[in-house]
């Protein structure tokens, strides 16, 4: 929690982990929030790395930074990843007067880091707990790829919506006549993707792909994006807890959406229990990941208007949610 005096940050206000959607927040889910569960780290972090090393002197990092005009700088020994060096740390040197001082006397040794393949939203989550004003970014294999700051999270949104603006426009055209133009006592239109076990390079992508098809279809910003979060955390839950992932379907009618998951296990010991804020049967490895904080359900269930949850230990889970759009159709226009 922040202090009563000071106004919450951007990422305190975006930030998902420990965050419920309450029912009046899911219908006001706006595209920055969105934004930040599509683009991934990668997307909007900084491959142009000024780096120091342990030996260095604090003078020559100072120089650096007044140079690049940067507020701190990763330490490297040996190509791998040590510590990091702030402003901050420079200046308490300054007021001890030792500049001439390594990097290593001031820097610091515990790094919190970020994975290239993460979404935005966990890096603004991790800038939210640890009060940081940059990240290193690392790949698999624990190596420094890149830097991300708050800035840099504001910037890649910035020119994701701008895009984004550009691209959509025509192709929302094209699609939005799709349900106007099939003549049917029935029409759905099907989304099927196979969602792959602790997969989380790819974590995301296939809610990405549906809300995106969603509003190329012409669909109500708010209802997709109701949608999207909703996915977006039965995705996750497939990549997380099951044993051999599972499979992610959307259906999309006039009047509904229905969203539903199905997996062959471990399957949930207690929904009731399951359904609870804040629980969670993650593995510690998985939590170490930054996922696993126990909201997903919490947070599917205030995003949809329906959700069925039936689970098997050893057989399975299957996961239906509906939104449904009783008065209007799927374009957000009345229907008479």
């Amino acid at each position: 929690m922040c202090p009563p005096n000071r106004p919450q940050t951007e990422q305190e206000i975006y930030g998902r982990r420990g965050r419920t959607m309450t029912d009046q927040n899911a219908h006001e889910i706006n595209r920055v929030e969105e934004l930040s569960y599509d683009l991934k780290v990668s997307d909007v972090m900084s491959t142009d790395l000024h780096t120091a090393t342990p030996e260095m002197p604090l003078a020559q990092v100072l120089e650096i930074l007044r140079i690049h005009r940067i507020s701190g700088v990763p330490v490297l020994e040996n190509g791998e990843l040590a510590g990091i060096l702030s402003l901050e740390d420079i200046v308490h040197a300054m007021q001890k007067g030792e500049l001439a001082a390594p990097v290593s006397k001031y820097m610091t040794h515990e790094v919190v880091t970020v994975a290239f393949y993460e979404s935005v939203v966990k890096a603004i989550e991790t800038f939210t707990a640890s009060r940081l004003g940059r990240l290193p970014v690392v790949d698999e294999d624990n190596k420094l790829v890149g830097m991300i700051t708050k800035g840099d999270i504001t910037r890649g949104i910035l020119i994701a919506l701008q895009k984004d603006y550009q691209e959509e426009e025509v192709r929302r055209y094209r699609a939005s006549h799709l349900f106007e133009d099939i003549i049917s006592d029935r029409t759905t239109l099907v989304l099927r993707y196979n969602i792959k076990a602790r997969d989380f390079n790819h974590g995301g992508n296939a809610s990405s792909n549906i809300k995106r098809a969603l509003m190329r279809l012409g669909g109500n910003p708010q209802i997709t994006r109701r949608c999207g979060i909703a996915v977006y955390e039965a995705e996750m839950n497939l990549i997380i807890h099951t044993n051999n992932g599972g499979i992610l379907k959307l259906e999309v009618e006039p009047h509904r959406i229905t969203m539903s998951t199905v997996d062959d296990g471990p399957g949930i010991p207690d929904i009731t229990q399951a359904l609870q804020p804040g629980y969670s049967t993650a593995t510690e490895q998985v939590r170490e990941m930054g996922f696993g904080a126990g909201m997903g359900l919490v947070n599917m269930k205030r995003c949809v208007d329906t959700l069925e949850l039936e689970s098997t230990v050893g057989k399975g889970t299957k996961l239906v949610m509906r939104i449904l759009v009783p008065t209007e159709t799927l374009t957000g226009h009345s229907h008479g």
